[in-house]
């Protein structure tokens, strides 16, 4: 499978999907019609039947039939994979007999990631595509939020990561695309959610904040006024570097961060004379002492790492945050190819199947999670 498979399974309005052309491109799609959900919000039957209808509802939407080719692209393969991981995840109650796929969003989002890298899809709109499969429940639920945020939070800070117009049309056909009994009150809720969007400035564009401090602090929970500028304390100004192993963090480091203090968790354990995969607790530990000391007399300094996971980021940015650390947020990324060739010709003890396996770790850094956050896509 390659990005020309994928753009032509993508039809044009007023065409119809091929769902076998789909299945026979993407084999895991299969798994889907075998896949259960619960008769309380899915009475139509498996993932695949739901698939099916939501694609159906998609293509009759006024959003996709007025976007360009590039937008209903990310429209199509959003629908097609949003419920990709609902076979990994499904989850049967062994008492009640009731069906659910917790974490099948997020997780979803990781596999389409990589499945997409794979085929060779541009980045941006691959990336279009993960935010909406990862947020593709959210506009069901932003007045019901579990974590208590309210919908206005919700909705500014998504609109710094992805299209509303385009996560609501796919929430939409989500919804259209099934059959429960509360269909039209959710139905009404991504339309009232759409509302408050759009008169909150932040549906066809992201939110404005008045600075990247206050967008950042707005994010991280701080309770404060978007239009007004945020007090930032002197600290040290950081480079986080973040992606795969073998995707050029060194060298980029060489190009463009050269003769600044560099914390780095493989040079921790070279310090240590520690192997990949041992004791990790204890190079952890050794280079965050040596952050920590760059912190607390405000120097500048890089922190090289994978940073893979959104977990793993924000254990190293709750730090840098808490000394009033300046982030910028470095992504660097390389083609499939490159990178498993390259980590083959590295001196490493990580192997192919441990690079592998990392994958199914893959969450790219988001608009907020730092003051400046940049992409260096490579070939």
């Amino acid at each position: 499978m390659n990005a020309d498979t994928l753009r032509a399974l993508c039809p044009a309005p007023g065409q119809d999907y091929d769902w076998a052309a789909c299945c026979e491109a993407i084999p895991r799609l299969h798994a889907l019609e075998t896949t259960p959900q619960s008769p309380r919000y899915h009475a139509e039957g498996n993932v695949g039947i739901h698939t099916s209808m939501v694609l159906d509802a998609l293509l009759a939407d006024p959003h996709y039939q007025a976007a360009g080719d590039t937008r209903r692209l990310v429209l199509f393969l959003a629908a097609l994979l949003h419920d990709l991981c609902k076979p990994e995840t499904t989850v049967v109650d062994p008492l009640t007999g009731d069906i659910g796929q917790p974490g099948h969003s997020r997780r979803g989002a990781v596999d389409v990631r990589v499945l997409l890298w794979r085929a060779g899809l541009p980045f941006a709109v691959r990336e279009a595509i993960c935010r909406i499969v990862a947020a593709h429940q959210v506009p069901f639920f932003a007045f019901d939020s579990r974590r208590g945020e309210s919908p206005e939070f919700i909705a500014r800070k998504l609109s710094w990561g992805v299209d509303l117009c385009d996560l609501v049309c796919v929430a939409r056909a989500d919804m259209r695309g099934r059959i429960c009994e509360d269909q039209q009150a959710r139905l009404d809720d991504i339309a009232l959610f759409e509302e408050l969007a759009r008169e909150d400035g932040c549906w066809d564009q992201p939110k404005a904040a008045a600075s990247a401090h206050t967008r950042l602090m707005y994010a991280r929970g701080a309770a404060l006024h978007l239009d007004t500028p945020l007090f930032q304390p002197p600290g040290s100004q950081v480079i986080v570097l973040s992606g795969l192993p073998a995707s050029g963090k060194n060298p980029w480091v060489d190009r463009h961060a050269a003769g600044l203090p560099v914390v780095s968790f493989d040079d921790a354990k070279t310090e240590l004379g520690l192997k990949h995969g041992e004791n990790d607790g204890m190079a952890a530990h050794h280079a965050v002492d040596k952050a920590k000391a760059l912190l607390r007399r405000h120097a500048p300094f890089v922190w090289n790492a994978t940073h893979l996971s959104e977990q793993m980021r924000n254990k190293t940015l709750d730090l840098l945050y808490a000394y009033d650390a300046q982030v910028q947020l470095v992504y660097l990324e390389v083609p499939h190819a490159t990178l498993f060739q390259r980590n083959c010709l590295r001196d490493t003890t990580l192997s192919q199947q441990a690079l592998a396996r990392m994958l199914h770790r893959w969450e790219l850094p988001l608009p907020w999670e730092a003051h400046e956050v940049d992409h260096v896509i490579g070939g």
